[in-house]
């Protein structure tokens, strides 16, 4: 049995469990109607026969064994009856017309409580009841019971006609139960093996329109495979549009290192400052494409292992990464405000890659910064999270006094490889913002960006961080 539903279809199982589990249940109400028709036929013969054997002993109180009514061969009404003895020996001359056994003898000694029993009597069969007649006798009844039998057969072919069309009935049932019920899945499978046959996540399951309280737990199951397959399809379009950007970013300094390759290859023909300014860019080139190619690994990157998460302190993060801008950006001013409430604020993350975050933010604001204009980081704390015993929200924002981002930028500045046309001729990949937010994400932050007042562009990343007990436990 286990062997047959290992190989049967999940339809062909769920079919026959409910067309048993119908088919049962509807023989199982035949049988108990059966014998409850039976009990109440049989029941309703003992009543009259008892009710016989009473009538029998008012009428005949006082009389001597004999047999008291005497149409006994065709037994019709009214029930045959007879007076037996105790004692064989006081037995009338007369043969009996009832059958007289041993423990009718015994219930005239009043050894044994009065009994039915069946018989056949002429060919006829009979229900016979014996009960104590006082004085040392018994009293016998009899009464036809042929019409009780037929009723009794009767009664079994119509339930047995009523459970077989019950159990056909079970099969249709169940057939269109697993019909109707593994419909959505069926969808949900042919639009799986579509998907892996053609590997166009574009597929969708149909869903059926109504309110979504209503929705049956395979139509859930349905909504949340057509999101998985939305996550697959932008997980798919965001991978290509990754190997097209990269591929369309690295051919130009890979073009670039192959010519000043071929040039440095006829050094014997260039002069020294030729040799230098070849050599000089061929390097240059070099330190670009080894920038891109770890920035894409680091967006390849979908998460830290959990062993590398630690408390990080958002204020010492910020100090580093404004110590490293003012070394790396000598023209550009920095400057750092950390509001005292905001000075304690942990968050679990990463150091490297937050202060990887941070630093992408700075020196893209210096990268945009005129001469002379400062870049101004601040760590603030704004107010409480969004559910009770959360940690406060914290706020770490970079400005810079630059040409700011222009309404058409603002939905694609975190875009990798995205290049508004006034940043065009500035170094860089492209990829700085877009990593920036990937790791915010990664650390459950959020960043925007948005024009600053006054001028310029301003990043802002919100951090929840987390209460101070959680923090002494040790839960990051």
């Amino acid at each position: 049995m286990a062997r047959w539903r290992r190989h049967r279809p999940l339809r062909t199982r769920l079919a026959v469990a409910a067309s048993a589990a119908v088919a049962l249940v509807a023989v199982g109400v035949c049988a108990a109607a059966f014998f409850v028709i039976r009990y109440e036929l049989v029941h309703q013969l003992d009543l009259h026969l008892t009710q016989s054997a009473t009538l029998v002993k008012q009428q005949h109180r006082g009389e001597s064994p004999q047999v008291v009514a005497g149409e006994c061969v065709f037994l019709s009404a009214p029930a045959c009856s007879q007076i037996v003895p105790a004692d064989p020996a006081a037995d009338p001359r007369e043969p009996y017309p009832l059958p007289v056994s041993a423990p009718v003898r015994e219930v005239a000694a009043g050894d044994r409580p009065a009994y039915f029993s069946n018989i056949t009597l002429s060919g006829h069969p009979a229900r016979m009841f014996t009960s104590g007649f006082g004085g040392g006798r018994a009293l016998q009844v009899a009464v036809r019971s042929d019409t009780v039998e037929q009723g009794v057969r009767q009664a079994a072919w119509l339930l047995a006609g009523v459970g077989g069309t019950g159990v056909l009935l079970a099969a249709l049932l169940g057939y269109w139960v697993s019909r109707t019920g593994l419909a959505p899945v069926a969808r949900l499978t042919a639009t799986a093996e579509r998907i892996a046959a053609t590997r166009d996540a574009r597929h969708r399951i149909e869903i059926p329109a109504g309110p979504e309280h209503r929705q049956d737990e395979v139509t859930r199951l349905a909504t949340a495979f057509n999101t998985m397959l939305g996550e697959l399809e932008q997980s798919v379009m965001a991978q290509r549009r990754l190997v097209a950007d990269a591929s369309h970013e690295l051919r130009t300094p890979l073009t670039a290192l192959r010519t000043n390759a071929d040039l440095l290859a006829r050094a014997d023909r260039l002069t020294d400052a030729q040799r230098d300014r070849a050599s000089g860019a061929l390097q240059r080139q070099l330190r670009e494409v080894t920038q891109l190619v770890n920035d894409l690994i680091e967006l390849a990157r979908d998460e830290e292992p959990l062993p590398l998460v630690e408390d990080v302190g958002l204020a010492d993060l910020a100090g580093h990464a404004v110590r490293a801008a003012r070394g790396h950006w000598p023209d550009v001013p920095f400057t750092l405000a950390t509001d005292p409430a905001a000075a304690q604020a942990h968050v679990p993350g990463v150091p490297a890659r937050l202060s990887r975050l941070l630093t992408n933010l700075v020196d893209n604001a210096a990268k945009f910064s005129p001469p002379g204009a400062p870049v101004e980081v601040a760590l603030t704390r704004t107010g409480s999270g969004s559910r009770p015993g959360e940690g406060e929200v914290v706020e770490l924002t970079v400005r810079d006094h630059g040409p700011g981002i222009a309404p058409q930028d603002a939905p694609y500045v975190f875009d990798r490889f995205y290049r508004a046309d006034s940043a065009r001729a500035l170094p860089g990949s492209g990829l700085g913002l877009a990593m920036a937010r990937q790791i915010a994400h990664a650390h459950g932050a959020t960043i925007t960006a948005e024009p600053a007042p006054g001028g310029g562009a301003l990043f802002r990343v919100s951090f929840q961080d987390p209460p101070r007990q959680d923090r002494a436990e040790g839960k990051l």
